[in-house]
């Protein structure tokens, strides 16, 4: 539903303007209703799943699965993205241009999300992740002329990215040493090995990346250039929540692995209070709460990587409460923006008394954020500071009283930041005139009310969230007992450290001035966009500096550099391995006359100054070649070896109309010695790597068993077609589209209007000037035409059981159009193919793959071939194989290419001359 919303949003939204939101958020609405319809089995510890089999050789199977961590997230990610949806029709302005692509990305990034934490098959983990950093990516440089929006999604891009490929590494180890599967691998628990354990750190560096974690924490700050609206759920309920669930669904399995306790919670620990320290230094109330979401996430984490019951359950938690009272105050802040036209908390003041109903809202979720009784986020914290103060019994020991001291330090700061956004937001400021403000619509304030009363709901509410997240908590491996979600938890050290977390807090941020003035002489000692930005500009430099070393410009230096390589390590290897050869080097003496013929033309077109004759003996080698293929016994491909040899010789001899006669008549230079000298090595190497390449077989080759196959399978006595028109179809059928593409384009870019020039039909001078007509030849041409016509349709027709086949009667036809251009010139050609070439190539195409879907109309595959066998009248029976309609594409995809370079490099450069000597 997701990816049909996402393609029809653009349509919508020229329809309904900026209320298909509305529409748009019916697609992660019925996702909300799925899950919440699932609640049952869930809480009974089932989970519901889902498989489609996807690769099977490789076993990886579109695998859904929804248990009880799963269906947190799943709430999340489709509750408040479709609140969010909902909001948005109130937040974009109706002129906006770019309403259609918002909605589209938007809704596709929900979908890539739900699928993301349902997904059962670490593969396909891996597409929905990097299918949320794609959409996030649009999402952030929403607007691509604002420089700002550019460079903080392709900052975000690179280093999601980065933990991306790092992660796909980390699958891939695991899936080949254990599972893909992500319930597998819980159930199993592998021990650890090394593989295993370096594998682990890579999902930990995807994870980290996405949740913004020291030294990846700089780009989350920067990704608030993206409209407060896809901050409200990317940054606060889904995106960043993909790496805190990364964590949490892998504890069970790697919680006990080397490395992986002391960079969860190090660096979860370190980036709360970086964080925390670096929120409240902002004026910008949306920042101020980008930097309060790093050091939220970086609690998460923490608690994440614990890796004991009581921490997995307040990790969950947390995960609940963050994701509703940060969603609800970036929608506050995009309310207020819009109301007052200002972010800068020193500009704004008097707001609480002129949207008192958006003060209350902000104040609910601040108490949650700070962790205020009853909210959900004081039960969450509460839970967090009891598994913190368990862990220093095991599995942290003395480390669990340094995590609780940070965990409490980072808490102080949370109080402080929060009263800060409360007070810079709503509060009457001495001096500083109350905002004007615009009157916000009612259900534009709607929907952060209603996530704010969730989050006041839910905190009365812990004992079934206890028992919903019970399932995922009890996966972890210690059997140490678990609290549940009270509201109440009495008088314990938890209730000790939240007073005094609050206490210390309101007094930062009585003190705010004098805290101020410390930071400002403290200076910032983890700065990851300085880092970022020098790292990039050492890449550019660095790239520039190589591309002016390598990149010369040069041809015969990229060459030779090729070739160089190509001798030493090619050849190098060859050589080692020649030695174990006991080389062939022809089967009849034949052969060897062929190949010093060959040899002869090589040279003697090295040394010779004209071009016609370097090209002619060039073509020596050619069909030298098509002997040799047909002292092999391959006759079909010598006959397509000799008509290429043949198609080139003519296009080389109307290419050289228009070049001199000879070569350069420059000196050559002394270099030119090493330059032969590289030339005969690689001529070495190559025929050494042949000798050692034939040598080397050491099983039965598989094109023993062709002939039978080629019969029994595509139903052709002649295998080297049947292999082309029916066992590897699809190459075939890859091959011909890529040709008629390049062909066709490079046709197009020699004499643009050639292909779309109207064919002669002009009754007047259509013939050759006397001087440069031949009357034998023309007679002879018109003569043999129809002939070599029908020998190349005789060719299409007995391809699959004789030599021949499309592309080689394609040639024939060809040929035949060429030489009657050279007999007669463009008019003459014209005459003999009235018809556009681009539109013959059309044709053969659609020929081809019409061929190629056709089985599936008759309940067949693609490219599936069937056999007719029926009687005609006078003509007998026939066997027909309905191949051969795919080489009946083939061959007009032929004919039309020759026809464009006939047009194009022959009726092209005749009327390029005329118009010059006119």
């Amino acid at each position: 539903m997701h990816l049909v919303a996402g393609v029809l949003a653009p349509a919508l939204s020229r329809w309904l303007g900026r209320r298909a939101f509305l529409a748009l958020a019916l697609a992660p609405a019925s996702g909300f209703g799925w899950v919440v319809a699932q609640t049952g089995a869930v809480r009974a510890g089932e989970a519901v799943t889902e498989r489609v089999r996807w690769i099977p050789s490789l076993d990886i199977e579109l695998a859904l699965r929804m248990g009880s961590l799963q269906w947190v997230l799943a709430l999340l990610v489709t509750g408040v993205g479709a609140l969010i949806l909902v909001y948005c029709a109130w937040y974009f302005r109706r002129d906006d241009t770019t309403l259609w692509r918002i909605g589209a990305v938007f809704t596709l990034f929900a979908g890539a999300m739900l699928g993301l934490v349902l997904s059962d098959d670490l593969i396909m983990l891996y597409v929905f992740w990097e299918l949320t950093t794609v959409f996030s990516y649009l999402l952030v440089g929403h607007n691509p002329v604002r420089s700002a929006n550019r460079r903080a999604a392709m900052q975000a891009l690179l280093v999601t990215t980065f933990g991306g490929l790092a992660m796909l590494a980390g699958i891939i180890m695991i899936g080949q040493s254990a599972s893909y599967r992500i319930s597998e691998l819980v159930a199993a628990r592998p021990p650890a090995t090394p593989v295993l354990a370096t594998a682990a750190i890579l999902m930990l560096v995807g994870a980290l990346t996405k949740s913004a974690q020291i030294p990846f924490h700089f780009w989350l700050p920067g990704a608030m250039a993206a409209p407060t609206p896809v901050s409200a759920y990317l940054h606060a309920a889904a995106m960043v929540k993909a790496g805190i669930y990364l964590v949490a669904v892998l504890a069970p399995v790697f919680g006990g692995y080397p490395g992986w306790r002391p960079i969860t919670i190090g660096l979860g620990a370190f980036t709360m209070l970086v964080g925390g320290w670096r929120a409240l230094r902002q004026h910008d109330i949306k920042l101020l709460l980008a930097y309060g979401t790093v050091s939220q996430l970086g609690f998460l984490t923490a608690m994440a990587g614990i890796g004991t019951r009581a921490a997995a359950l307040a990790a969950v938690a947390l995960v609940m409460a963050h994701a509703l009272f940060k969603s609800t105050l970036f929608l506050t802040v995009g309310i207020i923006d819009r109301a007052t036209g200002t972010r800068d908390l020193r500009e704004l003041s008097g707001l609480g008394r002129r949207m008192p109903l958006l003060a209350v809202v902000a104040v609910l979720s601040g108490l949650s954020m700070a962790g205020v009784l009853p909210m959900l986020g004081f039960v969450a914290k509460e839970a967090a500071f009891e598994a913190a103060l368990a862990s220093i019994a095991a599995p942290l020991g003395g480390a669990g009283v340094l995590l609780a001291l940070v965990l409490l330090t980072g808490s102080v700061l949370t109080v402080a930041y929060t009263a800060r956004f409360l007070w810079g937001a709503f509060a009457g400021k001495p001096g500083v005139e109350p905002s004007a403000i615009t009157r916000p619509a009612a259900p534009f304030v709607a929907v952060p009310v209603l996530i704010a009363g969730c989050s006041l709901v839910l905190g009365f509410l812990g004992g079934s969230l206890s028992a919903m997240i019970a399932p995922y908590a009890g996966t972890l491996p210690d059997d140490a007992p678990y609290s549940r979600l009270p509201l109440w938890h009495g008088f314990t050290g938890a209730l000790a450290m939240s007073l005094v977390s609050l206490a210390l807090g309101l007094g930062l941020f009585r003190w705010r001035d004098g805290v101020a003035r410390a930071q400002d002489r403290v200076p910032a000692l983890v700065d990851g966009e300085r880092s970022y930005n020098w790292v990039i500009r050492a890449v550019e430099r660095g790239s520039v500096e190589a591309t002016a070393i390598s990149q010369r410009g040069s041809l015969p230096i990229y060459l030779a550099t090729i070739l160089l390589v190509v001798v030493a390590a090619t050849g190098g290897a060859g050589l080692l391995a020649l030695a174990d050869v006991d080389p062939v080097l022809w089967d009849t003496p034949g052969q060897g006359a062929i190949a010093l013929v060959m040899i002869v033309a090589a040279v003697l077109a090295a040394r010779a100054r004209k071009r016609l004759k370097t090209v002619i003996l060039v073509g020596v080698t050619g069909y030298g070649c098509a002997l040799l293929f047909l002292l092999h016994g391959a006759p079909d491909i010598a006959l397509t070896q000799m008509l290429v040899e043949t198609v080139s010789l003519v296009v080389f001899v109307l290419v050289l109309r228009r070049l001199p006669r000879r070569f350069s008549g420059r000196p050559l230079r002394a270099s030119r010695y090493w330059r032969m000298a590289l030339a005969a090595a690689s001529g070495v190497t190559v025929a050494i790597v042949a000798i050692v390449a034939t040598g080397a077989r050491v099983a039965l080759p598989i094109s023993v068993a062709l002939p039978d196959a080629a019969y029994a399978f595509g139903h052709g006595k002649n295998v080297v077609n049947v292999t082309l028109v029916d066992v590897r179809a699809w190459d075939t059928l890859g091959e011909v589209s890529v040709l008629v593409v390049a062909a066709t384009g490079v046709a197009s870019l020699v004499f643009v209007r050639t292909r779309n020039a109207r064919l002669a039909r002009a009754a007047g001078d259509r013939a050759l000037r006397p001087e440069r007509r031949s009357v034998m030849f023309e007679v002879i041409t018109r003569l043999l035409f129809h002939v070599v016509v029908a020998f190349s349709l005789y060719l299409l027709f007995v391809g699959h059981n004789h030599p021949g086949g499309g592309f080689a009667g394609g040639l024939v036809a060809g040929l035949a159009l060429l030489v009657r251009y050279l007999a007669g010139g463009r008019y003459e050609l014209d005459e003999a193919a009235p018809i556009d070439a681009g539109l013959l190539v059309g044709i053969g195409l659609f020929v081809v793959v019409a061929s190629a879907l056709l089985p599936l109309a008759f309940g067949g595959t693609v490219l599936q071939t069937t056999v007719l066998d029926f009687h005609l009248p006078v003509w007998g029976d026939v066997h027909l194989v309905t191949a051969l309609f795919f080489d009946i594409g083939v061959y007009l995809i032929v004919i039309g290419l020759l026809l464009d370079i006939g047009r194009s490099l022959g009726s092209g450069v005749d009327r390029q001359r005329e118009e010059a000597a006119a």
